[in-house]
């Protein structure tokens, strides 16, 4: 529970947040019992006044919706290390707005804002996202959104490559085959396929590093803005995966999943000019990845969709 702000109103983390950092939480973390006092401390910090929390909101933050001092409206986002805020906040600086949420404090002048996991961002339309269109109304705008954030890097950058990301989820992997024995050709032909990726990575990108639909919201500025991103540098397709297999639920209630998924990584391919094979390949790893995360969680029905899923590639 978060203790009042200096507007008197009391917030709670959200329950989605909690039980999904009490999913990866490393042994002894108490971020989430230090979040009250940090929180305060951010809203003091700047004068501002808290309206309400983001609800559900995100697995990896809290979410603040605020007025600053002047009385504009802003969104206050507190994240633990391990969500790498400081990689985000470097991300948010380098696009500058351009297809992205705005950065609203980028020197992060503040050491508290860097140590506690800090950002001030504009405020877009939280409960607005491009998940709420017509599923190819909402893939299209995705992409396009997607298309403006594949920029080259700053020189000299810090952010994790898709070889070093992908390479801890390889060690995870083995280790959740070894522990569901069933799992294991979905995970070796999803090693098979990272190994022969990333020999002849095509281009080299600042990628968001966790693209979907819910990640991208109406704003004033432009239409859709992308938020959330945990970046990574690599190849596009890399990033294209993760939206592939949106509403991962209907495709798979669908009759016609199989060939839906297929048209969806033609469709997606050929509008952002990625090889189909390549982002095939990102899209099998990253849903047997992400399906094998989530059986070693606790989370098997949504770990059996993602499998299945992945099957069919």
């Amino acid at each position: 529970m978060v203790r009042p702000s200096t507007g008197g109103t009391s917030i709670e983390a959200p329950r989605r947040l909690v039980r999904a950092l009490g999913e990866s939480a490393p042994a002894g973390d108490d971020w989430l019992a230090r979040l009250p006092g940090a929180a305060e401390r951010a809203v003091a910090r700047r004068g501002s006044t808290v309206e309400r929390v983001q609800v559900p909101g995100g697995r990896s933050s809290l979410v603040l919706l605020v007025r600053r001092a002047d009385g504009t409206p802003a969104v206050l986002k507190l994240a633990p290390p391990r969500a790498r805020p400081g990689s985000e906040r470097a991300a948010l600086a380098h696009w500058g707005g351009l297809g992205a949420v705005q950065l609203l404090e980028p020197d992060a002048a503040d050491p508290a804002d860097t140590e506690e996991g800090v950002l001030l961002l504009e405020r877009l339309h939280p409960d607005v996202s491009v998940r709420s269109l017509p599923e190819a109304k909402a893939l299209l705008e995705a992409a396009g959104t997607l298309r403006r954030l594949w920029v080259e890097p700053p020189s000299g950058h810090a952010f994790e490559t898709v070889a070093e990301r992908t390479g801890r989820q390889a060690t995870a992997m083995r280790a959740g085959a070894d522990s569901a024995p069933d799992t294991a050709p979905l995970v070796d032909a999803a090693l098979a396929a990272r190994e022969e990726l990333l020999s002849a990575p095509p281009d080299h990108r600042l990628l968001h590093g966790t693209f979907r639909q819910s990640k991208v919201l109406a704003g004033e500025r432009m239409p859709w803005l992308a938020v959330g991103p945990d970046p990574v540098v690599g190849e596009s397709a890399f990033d294209l995966a993760r939206l592939v297999r949106d509403r991962v639920e209907d495709l798979i209630a669908a009759p016609s999943g199989p060939a839906i998924t297929r048209r969806r990584i033609k469709r997606l391919a050929e509008s952002l000019e990625v090889d189909q094979d390549r982002l095939r390949g990102w899209t099998l790893f990253r849903a047997v990845e992400s399906g094998v995360r989530a059986l070693r969680v606790g989370r098997p029905k949504d770990g059996e969709l993602l499998l299945e899923f992945a099957g069919w590639l």
